[in-house]
């Protein structure tokens, strides 16, 4: 299968191309990067050094594939989808253009009316966990963010049972590269090192990801924290009923049992008995936890991912993977460092 990624110079448009080029059951043809185009893919991305002799055309140049990548700027996409239309290509957008249903949550949380609302219903969401019969022969797929990702991981199967009940409170952390590649104030180094930057205390556009996603309403702070990849996030909520842990157990074991990127991380001891997003840079891997209260009457949900792997990239892959009828875990099998 012949896949090209619209949009290869920005970060997750490199770790595409790094899952792609190792991928055993696809052919990267083409990277588009209108700043870098004649430039070689490692110019960009020095971690793909003779991996490759592709060098980077422009956007209009973008030639024959079957399947396309758009890893654009939020906003992109809705301008560009009628002249992508025209292809039969399978098309997996990574950006926000077309992941809410609702256009009126769309223009609340971007600040701009959607350019194509009458396409977001063609566009499937990008979550297997959550709809992998729906994603099967899929043509268009949209993949959710990097921090909803986490949470809606954590949250949803607590949702899906009816365990929840009030506003779900979601703490995340997010490391620098979720910003992207384009330089900005907030991430020059002498004033991004050390911190932990509250950035959006609230309002945070993926709480409408998460509460469409998982039925239920939430509040979402985001902190900036000095690390390069990864997210953790922390979901505090009440429960329909006292829950114990064994409880909780039984729920996530029911959920992902069989999910091949979800583990489940709550242990009584160790350094590592809680979802951490340092063990995760490079997989496709999402970690879920919980505890809960003795009395039963609060929850705490952790999730962790690599933003740019199940949190982006990764999760896309596994999205075309599912689409096209490949093995779902083909081109994803990195375990991850440790230490690192």
């Amino acid at each position: 299968m012949r896949v090209a990624v619209v949009g290869g110079a920005g970060y997750i448009g490199g770790e595409l191309l790094r899952l792609l080029l190792c991928h055993p059951d696809v052919e990267l043809v083409q990277a588009t990067s209108d700043r870098q185009r004649g430039q070689p893919l490692h110019a960009v991305h020095p971690n793909l050094r003779h991996l490759t002799s592709l060098k980077f055309t422009a956007h209009d140049e973008l030639g024959e594939a079957d399947a396309v990548f758009l890893a654009l700027p939020h906003g992109t996409a809705m301008h560009r989808i009628d002249e992508l239309a025209l292809r039969d290509w399978r098309i997996v957008d990574l950006s926000a253009d077309f992941r809410l249903r609702d256009p009126k949550a769309f223009a609340r949380h971007h600040g701009v009316e959607h350019r194509r609302p009458d396409l977001v219903e063609r566009f499937v969401p990008g979550l297997p966990e959550l709809g992998r019969e729906r994603l099967r022969g899929a043509r268009w797929i949209s993949v959710p963010g990097c921090q909803a990702t986490a949470a809606i991981l954590a949250l949803r199967p607590l949702a899906a049972a009816g365990l929840v009940a009030g506003d779900v409170l979601i703490d995340a952390r997010t490391g620098s590269s979720g910003s992207g590649s384009s330089p900005a104030p907030a991430a020059h180094h002498a004033e991004r090192s050390g911190v932990m930057r509250v950035y959006q205390p609230t309002g945070h556009r993926h709480e409408a990801e998460v509460a469409q996603a998982c039925g239920v309403s939430t509040r979402m702070t985001v902190t900036a924290v000095e690390a390069v990849r990864g997210v953790q996030v922390v979901l505090h909520l009440r429960p329909a009923r006292p829950l114990r842990q064994t409880d909780l157990w039984e729920v996530y074991r029911a959920a992902y049992a069989d999910e091949p990127f979800v583990r489940l991380v709550s242990q009584r001891s160790g350094l590592y008995r809680h979802p951490e997003p340092k063990v995760l840079s490079g997989t496709n891997l999402c970690d879920v936890g919980f505890a809960v209260d003795d009395d039963g009457c609060r929850v705490v949900l952790i999730g962790a991912l690599d933003n740019l792997g199940k949190g982006g990239a990764g999760n896309a892959v596994q999205c075309l993977n599912v689409a096209a009828g490949l093995d779902e875990r083909a081109g994803l099998g990195f375990p991850g460092l440790h230490p690192i």
